[in-house]
């Protein structure tokens, strides 16, 4: 039987042998790092826990994918990482949209988990710092009418600007309004609703299109209608 060293997190020991029972490769990585999600059994607590676990670089992973992982004869730790357990956090959620910033995307995808394991307010503070985030680029330089060190600074203050200036589309003004008000509220007050948080995630999650997600699609197309048109010559 497979063997696993880890912390539970049913019973809090450290460092303690699970009964690996079964895994489910889900993922493949760089062509070679396979990830599974493995049931094992605490033999402090005889209880349960999925691990989430990745092939390491450091491990012997071909003769892994020769044999299969339940198969390995000495402990799994030596050919795998572990990445965590599946757990709350997992509950199903909101995707972040696609091409956008590395660094914006893991912030969406902590607000979301926020919403699926219903912390609200912190919910809200994330998507709102998505949203000050993807504007703050989109500032131009100098000085320039209403354009304040106050506006560059405030989202509150600096989203109108956008939106006046046509820099945003009037479309997404009246969802806008939610940014401010359920942010502060999520910061402040500390008493948003479900509805509030979600409100949150539908205005990041269409901005972030706007600005990122279709002009990248947009970009792709021409580049795949260009490779056409090149191969025909």
């Amino acid at each position: 039987m497979a063997e696993l060293v880890a912390d539970c997190p049913r019973c809090g020991s450290r460092h303690i042998t699970f009964d690996v029972l079964s895994e489910k490769k889900y993922r493949i990585d760089y062509g070679w790092q396979n990830w599974y999600e493995v049931f094992g059994v605490c033999r402090h607590c005889r209880r349960a826990t999925i691990f989430v676990l990745s092939e390491s670089v450091n491990g012997n992973y071909q003769h892994v994918h020769e044999v299969g992982l339940l198969n390995i004869k000495s402990a799994l730790n030596g050919y795998v990482n572990i990445e965590g357990h599946i757990s709350l956090k997992d509950t199903a959620s909101a995707n972040p949209p696609e091409f956008i910033p590395k660094n914006i995307e893991a912030i969406y995808s902590e607000g979301a988990t926020c919403i699926a394991v219903g912390c609200y307010n912190a919910a809200g503070t994330m998507f709102r710092l998505c949203v000050d985030l993807a504007t703050r680029s989109m500032l131009p330089e100098g000085d320039l009418s209403g354009l304040s060190p106050k506006t560059r600074r405030d989202l509150g203050l600096r989203l109108p600007w956008l939106f006046d200036n046509n820099r945003l589309p009037e479309s997404l003004r009246e969802l806008s309004i939610c940014i401010k008000e359920g942010g502060n509220e999520a910061a402040h007050l500390g008493n948003l609703t479900q509805e509030d948080a979600a409100d949150l995630l539908d205005f990041s999650e269409a901005l972030l299109k706007q600005l990122f997600t279709e002009p990248e699609r947009l970009r792709l197309a021409k580049e795949r209608r260009d490779a056409r048109r090149a191969a025909t010559k």
